[in-house]
């Protein structure tokens, strides 16, 4: 599932999802392919036809911030996108094998933050591997059972289809998420094993991953029915750690006053384990520290 060519990949992608109609083009009926043909592409951003079948193929790696303005105008780039298809073309100037180190385990200080928090709160590796979580977290999710990584939880068990509502929603925005992350870690060997596991079982994956949709996680509104605590409707945040590679701090928060905010607090109270105080308190499962050996 390794990619030695994401910018070919994401252009090549983005002109089968523009249509003729979209760019102002007279409809000449039904086309072999769906999108734009690549002499179009090139007639509108203003480039030969050569040299953008080059860009896709991957045989010219340094365009210009001229030539990525104008497939973004093409293409109809949001912002993200824009600024995703600006990012693979300066990765293409690295030379390969220097991706950033990626670092699982996480800092003390940060675990320690989380876990005095009543806000349910995660920490997320870079393949959507929950690296650490507080005790209303884990009573959140408790419907995961053993897993331990969201991506396989969405899409291979089939728990995840009740647990989230609004379960397309979810499905589209951790393949976009996942998208961004591959595109730009393409040394990354066991996150692509994961693409590889997820396309092999989930045909739901499958798709959504051909589309190459790009959004990265940042805040939504998510709809679940828990086992325990019944429908909840809560706003899921997230932040990227500073210094740790990858890594991201999610929370989920019911509006106060809520009947979400009520049914949380009582799954929480009636899952949070006895307090404890320093050494007498044992290491949350599944949490990784740095300070750990």
């Amino acid at each position: 599932m390794q990619s030695v060519n994401p910018l070919g990949e994401f252009i090549r992608a983005r002109r089968a999802a523009t249509s003729p109609k979209q760019v102002g083009l007279p409809d000449e009926g039904p086309r072999r392919t769906s999108g734009l043909r690549r002499h179009e592409v090139a007639m509108l951003a203003g480039v030969s036809e050569g040299y953008y079948a080059r860009l896709e193929q991957g045989r010219e790696r340094h365009p210009s911030d001229q030539v990525l303005n104008a497939l973004t105008r093409v293409f109809g780039l949001d912002a993200e996108a824009a600024e995703h298809l600006h990012r693979l073309a300066r990765q293409g100037l690295r030379k390969r094998g220097h991706s950033p180190s990626r670092d699982d385990r996480v800092a003390t200080h940060l675990v320690r933050l989380v876990g005095s928090w009543s806000t349910p709160a995660v920490i997320l590796g870079p393949r959507s591997d929950i690296l650490a979580a507080n005790d209303a977290a884990r009573a959140l999710f408790s419907v995961m059972g053993t897993e331990t990584n969201m991506l396989r939880f969405v899409f291979l068990h089939p728990e995840s289809r009740r647990f989230y509502r609004d379960w397309d929603e979810i499905a589209w925005t951790c393949v976009a998420g996942l998208r961004a992350a591959a595109s730009l870690n393409t040394d990354d060997s066991a996150l692509h094993a994961l693409i590889g596991q997820l396309s092999m079982h989930s045909e739901e994956f499958s798709r959504l991953w051909a589309k190459y949709d790009v959004r990265a996680k940042t805040h939504q509104t998510q709809r679940l029915l828990h086992p325990s605590a019944g429908e909840l409707t809560l706003t899921h945040q997230t932040f990227t750690v500073n210094g740790s590679a990858g890594q991201q701090l999610g929370t989920y928060q019911a509006e106060p006053g809520s009947s979400s905010e009520a049914a949380l607090r009582r799954l929480i109270s009636s899952s949070i384990r006895p307090e404890c105080t320093g050494s007498d308190c044992p290491a949350p499962d599944g949490e990784r520290s740095r300070d750990q050996t």
